[in-house]
């Protein structure tokens, strides 16, 4: 049962990081910022969420198959 609920939360955690990666705008227009005068703080918030999405899928499938196992 304890898995169920973490693999809920984990699934609405990737869901969130992946949305807020949007394609080709980059993070401040997610915002309402308007210019590059943070490129460097941008581009480390979007390192960031690239491998916050890595480690939330690999958990997510760690997860899954881990529920698969019957008891």
């Amino acid at each position: 049962m304890v898995l169920f609920i973490f693999e809920i939360i984990i699934a609405a955690a990737l869901i969130g990081v992946i949305l807020l990666q949007m394609q080709g705008s980059g993070l401040s227009a997610s915002f309402g910022g308007s210019g590059g005068e943070f490129y460097r703080s941008r581009r480390s918030m979007e390192k960031i969420l690239v491998w916050a999405t890595i480690i939330l899928a690999t958990l997510f499938a760690v997860l899954s198959l881990l529920l698969l196992i019957p008891r």
